[in-house]
């Protein structure tokens, strides 16, 4: 598209229909935010996909090794693989989508996400530390989305820290104003750390730093937090590595 106009026109409409001016500015929007709504919502979904790919991968990947038939085990996880690439590729930001608000026990989300990742964690030299000091652990939110955050952060962390290290959950509950009280879940790791420039970005859509990384993973949580009227914060150090803090309103 060059100055707002676009690049192939259609001749024989303008031919048949004299009264027909070309998109102005406000319609040329319009359009784009369609279609970036369009893609964002695709993204999404793919994104969804994707975190539900690990603990298939990881059932597979222990069939493959028990399994009498080693050919079929090995042809499904090639496909997985395959499905996981093109999820991947189809990746973008995705719009939001409308939350089922409950009563959620935090502990029991970090505790299925943990289990969901066990194949992975025990098969590098990486500790895990629980501190589940928060009581009351119980908030209002989408079960679901909050389990795609903590899954993200997890994956995020066991791949800052490679092959070894110690990856620390911890959850407290902290007062605000107004006689507010917050749940507090930090996710600290002891891997490479963030890049100080860096640091200020990592929740922009499309910003990673990573070979193959999309930057989405982290816009997500943002937004997850910021529908349950909470926030997340980011705090790292080069070298030593970094916590992930997600406060959300208790339920009193």
């Amino acid at each position: 598209m060059v100055s707002g106009k676009p690049i192939v026109k259609d001749i024989s409409r303008e031919k048949s229909e004299p009264w027909t001016t070309p998109l102005n500015s406000e319609e040329n929007l319009q359009r784009l935010d369609r279609l970036a709504n369009l893609g964002t919502l695709s993204a999404g979904i793919a994104h969804e996909i994707k975190n539900g790919l690990v603990p298939i991968k990881t059932f597979v990947e222990l069939m493959v090794q028990k399994s009498d038939d080693r050919e079929l085990a090995l042809a499904v996880e090639r496909e997985l693989s395959r499905i996981d690439s093109l999820v991947s590729q189809m990746l973008r930001f995705s719009a939001p989508k409308p939350s089922t608000f409950a009563p959620v026990q935090v502990h029991d989300v970090l505790e299925t996400s943990l289990r969901l990742l066990q194949h992975q964690i025990s098969g590098q030299a990486i500790s895990v530390e629980r501190q589940f000091k928060a009581n009351p652990s119980r908030i209002r939110g989408d079960e679901a989305q909050l389990q795609q955050v903590v899954m993200n952060l997890l994956l995020n962390a066991l791949e800052a820290m490679n092959s070894s290290g110690t990856m620390t959950i911890s959850t407290q509950v902290a007062n605000g104003d107004n006689h507010t009280h917050w749940l507090r879940i930090s996710i600290q790791d002891t891997g490479m750390g963030i890049a100080k420039e860096n640091l200020s970005r990592v929740f922009e859509p499309f910003f990673t730093t990573k070979k193959n990384g999309t930057g989405l993973g982290l816009a997500i949580c943002e937004r997850v937090a910021r529908e349950h009227s909470g926030k997340i914060e980011a705090h790292s150090e080069t070298g030593k590595g970094s916590t992930f803090i997600i406060s959300l309103p208790v339920i009193e």
